[in-house]
């Protein structure tokens, strides 16, 4: 607890130097790894996360006359000042390939917000805001949904919005999509607006339907570690959007409105209708595979045999490399180095081509294969990886 007051205090005091007074709240929104269920939540399908310590705090005003002030403690540049009533998507907007900074996530759930007729009227939206992050950026930890979560989180109470956590998790991820034009799914906003402390959180994506799933890794003598390889990944660079568009394909050709419907019991006949277009063959496989691993984790969970989880996890991390083709050098090796060690099992979490790997080890253990992995990043000559503990954390919500 003292460290989120000690936070919002500072984000309290980083508002008042940038906009000369102080900020009628604090709120905070996490990051997020993924246990298992890569790249199935835009196909409908199953994914677990669960929220990190790590946090995004927005220290916010209100204000009455349409202007929209942004500000970054831990990006480059000055106050971003927008007009909330000239909002409009990136693309409209020829921001070109930058796709409009890091402002135009926070901005983005203003323009979502205002679409939903949410924020109505002259000088409705218009806000400061101030930030500060402890998410890593580009480690696939999902920062980017947590600065939009807790501005929507701010906004929500600032203007008496009345939202619920995953309806604020919906518009934020319209805003990534339509706004911003990264064509990802609700897993990421979902994990920052409504995981629980001490839980992983399953999500059926086609519901939406929650549910909180006991994840008290420390009281078995567990521990999930992440190791960020500190390669860089962007969502926005096609890749992903590539990988969008083949599940969609796959889809349409199996004749079902997304690969969620292709049940696992007849995923060699799917495969069979795929036969000559390899590539969307692997994308489906990797889908309806990955579907089946949540299902799998959940029951072990459920059964208490939580170690038994670990070579689920290690499948997926091969799933994820050869059929979904997303992984890298370097979280192939997080996964090879980690194994060798004695881990329990590893892969690599979110969107891909870089990020972070998760691993799950005894606790006795957690320094010998930290230690391991460091070694093997040291001898492949790849920068040092930073490893910490996973724990699961609260979604988004006020600090003072």
């Amino acid at each position: 607890m003292s460290d989120s007051v000690s936070g919002a205090d500072r984000a309290a005091e980083g508002f008042r130097a940038v906009f000369g007074a102080g900020p009628e709240g604090v709120w905070a929104a996490p990051g997020r790894v993924n246990l298992i269920g890569e790249h199935t939540d835009y196909n409908d399908g199953f994914v677990m996360p669960l929220a990190l310590p790590h946090t995004c705090l927005a220290a916010a005003r209100a204000r009455t006359d349409g202007v929209l002030r942004l500000h970054s403690g831990d990006a480059a540049g000055g106050v971003v000042e927008l007009r909330v009533d000239a909002l409009a998507p990136v693309a409209e907007a020829g921001a070109g390939g930058d796709r409009g900074g890091w402002a135009a996530y926070p901005a983005g759930v203003v323009w979502a917000l205002r679409e939903a007729g949410l924020l109505s009227g002259a000088g409705a939206g218009g806000a400061d805001l101030h930030y500060t992050s402890t998410v890593p950026t580009g480690a696939g930890l999902s920062s980017s949904a947590a600065l939009e979560v807790v501005t929507a989180t701010a906004l929500n109470e600032l203007y008496g919005l009345g939202l619920e956590p995953l309806r604020i998790a919906q518009l934020c991820q319209r805003a990534e999509n339509d706004f911003v034009g990264v064509p990802c799914g609700i897993m990421d906003q979902t994990a920052s607006a409504c995981c629980a402390d001490g839980h992983a959180l399953f999500l059926d994506t086609r519901e939406p339907a929650l549910r909180q799933v006991p994840f008290d890794l420390a009281a078995e003598g567990l521990r999930l570690l992440v190791v960020d390889t500190q390669v860089k990944h962007e969502l926005g660079d096609g890749a992903y959007a590539n990988r969008r568009a083949a599940c969609e394909a796959g889809a349409r050709a199996l004749g079902v409105p997304a690969l969620r419907d292709v049940a696992y019991e007849r995923l060699e006949d799917a495969l069979a209708t795929l036969a000559g277009d390899e590539t969307l063959v692997k994308r489906v496989r990797h889908v309806v595979t990955e579907n089946r691993r949540v299902e799998e984790v959940i029951e072990r969970l459920d059964a208490g045999a939580t170690r038994s989880i670990g070579p689920i996890l290690t499948a997926g991390h091969a799933s994820c490399r050869d059929d979904f083709e997303i992984s890298c050098a370097e979280l192939d090796l997080v996964v090879e180095a980690a194994g060798a060690a004695g881990a329990l099992g590893a892969r690599m979490t979110g969107g891909g081509f870089g990020g972070s790997a998760i691993v799950l080890v005894e606790e006795a253990d957690a320094e010998s294969v930290g230690k391991a992995v460091t070694e093997a990043f040291a001898a492949a000559g790849y920068r040092a990886p930073r490893i910490f503990p996973a724990v699961p954390s609260a979604g988004a919500r006020r600090l003072s």
